[in-house]
């Protein structure tokens, strides 16, 4: 006979709980916003995952290499430079000389990489508007709060724990 589990079933404290429960929704969440991301601007030559790249590239301020892309999304390089790669071939970025390192190339938008990013951008504005209407300001920033919160903590774990691996 197939047990279902529960939270109960496990030593959660009351919070805890409650964080699982909320991770568990931003899992589903995040699966519905790469679909939604992914219909949104598939007509642009884009996934979800390549305007997510072209995002964190346009709005970096200075063009950066693949590993610093990765770190800034919390993503692996590997993952990052795949998509990068599929961009580049595209047409959509281009790569440039590093002064810092060799081999490290830059990841610089170009002018249809900037005007995908842009139009996604257009497309993504009423779209937010529209998820957003009747849920308040306020609370969206408490979730925004909270969420910001969860992944610092997370970011400062693995610090640590890299940082305990190398001592």
């Amino acid at each position: 006979m197939l047990h279902m589990m529960r939270l109960a079933d496990f030593d959660h404290t009351p919070e805890g709980a409650s964080l699982t429960d909320l991770i568990l929704e931003v899992f589903k969440l995040n699966g519905r916003l790469l679909s939604a991301g992914d219909q949104l601007v598939a007509s642009l030559g884009l996934t979800s995952a390549r305007w997510q790249v072209l995002g964190a590239i346009a709005l970096s301020g200075a063009p950066q290499p693949v590993a610093n892309i990765a770190r800034n999304m919390g993503l692996t390089r590997q993952a990052v430079q795949r998509v990068v790669n599929e961009l580049e071939a595209e047409g959509f970025v281009r790569f440039a000389p590093n002064p810092h390192h060799r081999r490290a190339k830059l990841v610089v938008l170009s002018k249809s990489g900037t005007k995908a990013f842009q139009a996604a951008a257009t497309r993504q504005a009423p779209w937010a508007n529209q998820l957003a209407r009747r849920i308040s300001t306020r609370d969206i920033r408490t979730g925004l709060g909270v969420v910001r919160e969860i992944t610092l903590r997370l970011e400062n774990a693995a610090r640590n724990t890299t940082t305990q691996e190398v001592q």
